[in-house]
């Protein structure tokens, strides 16, 4: 009963609210505000490795994208923003979006090409709630990171495993598929990304 307790807020009030030099992360859940649980180091490591394959091979194909420090996903209709670990944006695509500039906040599947969250304690946002609501704004690509297994059972097996899940959309709905080990991760966004699941999990030490 307490979470009937708490206060919402709408988003213009959650952007007016958030902290200048934030020194913890938060995102809107429905109207709530939540804080993200700090990274840990091999956390940290393993964005800090993706972000820099990924940029390798934008860059490589010259696509107009960039990777922000720090921005929000809002879905359509929805008292919610979440700011994932890695967001790539298609950058000609921005001057479409009317919280851009003001908020540094997109809402169009046009400008936001794949979505990283690398799994943490709150693994249940990354499997349920952001899957439904990245696939209802229509983001073509969506990576979950479970490099320490932390997920439920239902979604990395049991026993659990360390592992890659990539939600691509095919025709308004995500298929998943993942990948573990020397699995050479599959990515629609760029086909030709060079990368084994073993590859990422041994940057945060778990292998």
């Amino acid at each position: 009963m307490t979470q009937a307790l708490r206060k919402l807020v709408t988003f213009d009030e959650f952007v007016t609210w958030y902290p200048e030099n934030p020194q913890r992360r938060y995102e809107l859940h429905d109207g709530v505000i939540i804080e993200i649980p700090p990274p840990t180091g091999d956390h940290e490591e393993i964005v800090g490795f993706l972000v820099g394959e990924i940029v390798t091979e934008y860059k490589r194909l010259k696509l107009p994208y960039f990777i922000p420090k720090t921005a929000f996903v809002k879905p359509f209709e929805s008292e919610s923003a979440y700011s994932p670990d890695v967001v790539i944006l298609n950058q000609p695509n921005l001057v479409n979006e009317p919280l851009w500039k003001k908020a540094s906040t997109v809402s169009q599947a046009e400008s936001i090409p794949l979505v990283i969250e690398v799994v943490s304690t709150n693994w249940r946002d990354d499997y349920l709630k952001k899957v439904a609501d990245y696939e209802a704004v229509g983001i073509p690509e969506y990576w979950v990171v479970d490099y320490a297994a932390l997920g439920g059972r239902r979604f990395i097996g049991n026993p659990k495993q360390a592992t890659i899940s990539i939600y691509a959309l095919v025709e308004g709905e995500y298929q998943i598929n993942q990948f573990r080990g020397n699995e050479r991760i599959v990515s629609p966004t760029f086909p030709e990304l060079n990368l084994t699941a073993q590859q990422i999990f041994e940057v945060g030490g778990t292998l």
